[in-house]
């Protein structure tokens, strides 16, 4: 395939990504660019992304962190519909975490073939925990990067047995949640690791699980002993390699077992390199051996790009031909060319949202510092991938998952570079047969993905515009106030209830019906337009509506966000009333931003969901603020706040709260709320007036009269109040 007919494919996963919603699946063969395209998306992409990947060497190739450290997720296999206890430690996330969850467009999920149903799954219930929980994955975008000719998910015999209950399969086609979204999958063609086409379509025939005898024939006359005299240099004879070979083994032991016997047939001092770690590194994930043993004459493998230039490269082989206790030096054998080198350092990185930017970033939780190589005579079909090598030795015989032996055949440039160490049979290089089934589906149904793109795109362009104009949420949080006041605090907020009642009417009149309306009008202009992005009548329409509704927030909602600042002495009615305040007030800041910003620059996708992290956190914690301050000294006297007095509220409140710390009460022990207001409301001078108070008895007169009425003395003093105004509320 033609580098152009490469591009339009690049071009095509990026337009699907960055202008619709829809969930992508990102494929081909080994070599075909798929790392390369991730690292393009994490520089260019505006979308706020996390990179997650299912292991902690895959999590750090990929700039990433794991699955299981960044949603907390335990190791046990998730069970369809199994729900979350957020007060259970494990699933407790910080509030950061929430946050960077809650403003997610973008789900990179990398080396996707080995990420199993069930834990995509799981990804799906936490993601509508903390984000959406109507929408598949709480409405955020996955961009799920992979081949499934190559390494399967693991699944233990005890998992399946729980598992297969559920799942007809454990790859991650098999999410419940994922059948229930569109997604697209892209296929990458255009294979740069492997230039010869006799040897890409033996590629091609193993990954599609149709590898003809002919093909199968030609693979085994690459059998160790069986070369044509044209390649008869490149045998193993005595176990000897030529320099620049690497045998691709299955198993950790065989390749450690394979690398020791090589070292100890080597004259010379052993030399220990301890690696430095710092901060938090799970062990689980260092990217290199923590302690490097080597000789000199030992064949290396640098394990990362040159961070100082451009000497060495991920995979790149060598011989070291220098070494001390201080001092290594390599000489690559593609290029003769001698390195030294030097440490280099890797980092593990968690999520969080910058201060100043509101942008999701990478902060270094530890560092592993350590020389960038490891022997490789041998090493694991699991840590090759990736990886390209001009001569290869694979001992695949033994391989126990789906797609080792493809992994290994593609990791080599070409036939003539490839020896085995014994005959495949047909049945070692087959693909699971249900995933054949579902790539030829995709594949057939991807032949169309291209034409796809425009109605995507509107139908995204439509989605964010209808989240702008929905109030759905605001209602949802406003009626939840309205609810707890009306049921438990009728008698000490009555006014306060009163504004609820009457604003409950107008909200349904004046915004959720003429929202519907608005509806109606802007999808068919968006629709019907053949540019709704430049559609003057729409931006016109948009602006109108942004206005209008602003309006009306401010006209009767924004008074009510002011004057709630509510308590309760019942603990239980306390927090449902904090967490109910918050929701309301964080609600209607975002969406009030959202207006303004339409109102100020027009309205276009990308600008909106950067409007909207934005607001989301601003609101986010301005709410916080709000649903935890106490009422403020510059409400001025309102003859529809529960409150007259805020001043005294606040140093009534401030005086209970000391007591009942003395004497080891809780705070309605010493005066109830209702008994609060009253005497906010009243301004009682004797005790007389002080036994007219709710829920003020002769005992509380005795113990906190005095007290009382000190404080209410000082405050009618110091304000100036030449008569009490008794409004009769609690009579």
């Amino acid at each position: 395939m033609s580098k152009e007919q490469t591009n339009e494919q690049l071009d095509l996963a990026w337009q699907f990504v960055e202008r619709t919603g829809v969930n992508v699946f990102l494929t081909g063969k080994a070599g075909t660019g798929k790392t390369t395209f991730l690292r393009r998306l994490k520089e260019r992409s505006p979308k706020r992304m996390v990179v997650v990947a299912p292991t902690g060497v895959a999590a750090i190739n990929a700039g990433g962190v794991t699955i299981h450290s960044f949603f907390q997720f335990p190791l046990a296999p998730y069970i369809p519909g199994g729900s979350f206890n957020s007060k259970d430690e494990k699933y407790r996330f910080s509030k950061e975490k929430k946050n960077i969850i809650r403003t997610l467009d973008l789900l990179v999920i990398d080396e996707i073939s080995m990420v199993r149903a069930d834990l995509l799954d799981q990804i799906d219930a936490v993601l509508r925990l903390h984000k959406d929980r109507h929408r598949p994955f709480g409405g955020v975008q996955l961009l799920m990067i992979g081949d499934l000719s190559q390494l399967a998910p693991v699944v233990k015999d005890g998992e399946w047995t729980l598992l297969r209950e559920y799942y007809h399969t454990p790859y991650f086609f098999g999410s419940h949640a994922l059948q229930q979204t569109r997604h697209v999958t892209i296929e990458l063609t255009h294979v740069y690791r492997q230039t010869d086409r006799t040897f890409i379509n033996i590629l091609n025939e193993v990954r599609e699980n149709c590898l003809t005898p002919e093909s199968l024939a030609l693979l085994n006359s690459r059998v160790d002993g069986q070369q044509t005299e044209v390649n008869s240099e490149f045998k193993i004879q005595n176990s000897e390699f030529t320099d620049g070979t690497i045998r691709l083994t299955t198993h950790n032991a065989t390749a450690n077992r394979y690398n020791e016997e090589r070292m100890d047939a080597l004259k010379g001092i052993r030399f220990s390199f301890k690696a430095k770690v710092a901060g938090t590194f799970p062990e689980s994930s260092y990217p290199a051996e923590e302690t490097l043993v080597l000789k000199k004459g030992c064949q290396v493998m640098f394990l990362k790009n040159d961070s100082q230039g451009s000497r060495y490269y991920n995979g790149k082989l060598g011989i070291v031909s220098a070494v001390d206790g201080k001092r290594i030096c390599v000489r690559g054998i593609d290029d003769n060319v001698e390195i030294e080198v030097e440490p280099d350092v890797w980092t593990n990185a968690r999520y969080v949202i910058d201060k100043e930017t509101k942008e999701i970033r990478e902060d270094i939780e530890g560092e592993f510092r350590q020389y960038p190589l490891r022997l490789a005579w041998a090493i694991t079909v699991h840590k090759s991938q990736g990886l390209t090598f001009d001569r290869a030795v694979l001992d695949v015989n033994a391989a126990f998952a789906s797609g080792q032996v493809y992994v290994a055949l593609s990791r080599c440039r070409s036939l003539e570079g490839l020896v085995l160490t014994a005959p495949l049979s047909p049945s070692s290089v087959k693909t699971d047969l249900l995933v054949t089934d579902y790539m030829n589906a995709e594949l057939e149904q991807a032949q169309h993905t291209a034409g796809h793109l425009s109605t995507l795109e509107r139908d995204y362009y439509l989605l964010m515009l209808t989240e702008l104009f929905s109030f759905k949420t605001l209602e949802a949080d406003f009626h939840r106030m309205l609810r707890l006041i009306d049921e438990h605090l009728y008698k000490v907020y009555p006014l306060l209830l009163k504004m609820y009642k009457q604003a409950d009417g107008r909200f349904s009149k004046e915004i959720t019906a003429v929202a519907a309306t608005f509806y109606r009008q802007y999808s068919t202009l968006v629709i019907d337009s053949p540019d709704y992005t430049t559609d003057e009548l729409l931006a016109e329409r948009i602006h109108k509506a942004a206005t209008y509704f602003i309006d009306k927030l401010d006209d009767f909602l924004r008074p009510l966000v002011e004057h709630t600042s509510i308590d309760s002495d019942n603990q239980e009615i306390k927090e449902r009333l904090t967490e109910a305040t918050y929701n309301f007030k964080q609600s209607f800041a975002q969406k009030h931003y959202l207006l303004t910003r339409v109102i100020a620059n027009g309205f276009n996708v990308s600008t909106y969901l950067k409007d909207k992290a934005i607001g989301l956190l601003n609101a986010d914690q301005s709410a916080k603020r709000s649903a935890k301050s106490k009422p403020s000294e510059k409400i001025e006297v309102d003859r529809n706040s529960d409150i007259r007095h805020p001043k005294l509220f606040r140093n009534l409140r401030a005086w209970r709260a000391l007591r009942a710390e003395e004497l080891g009460r809780p705070a309605y022990g010493v005066l109830t709320q209702k008994a609060l207001i009253g005497i906010t409301n009243e301004l009682p001078t004797s005790g007389r007036e002080l036994l007219r108070m709710p829920g003020f008895g002769k005992k509380s007169l005795e113990m906190f009269g005095k007290e009382i009425l000190t404080i209410v003395q000082e405050y009618i003093e110091e304000e100036n109040i030449e008569e009490k105004n008794f409004i009769g509320t609690f009579h």
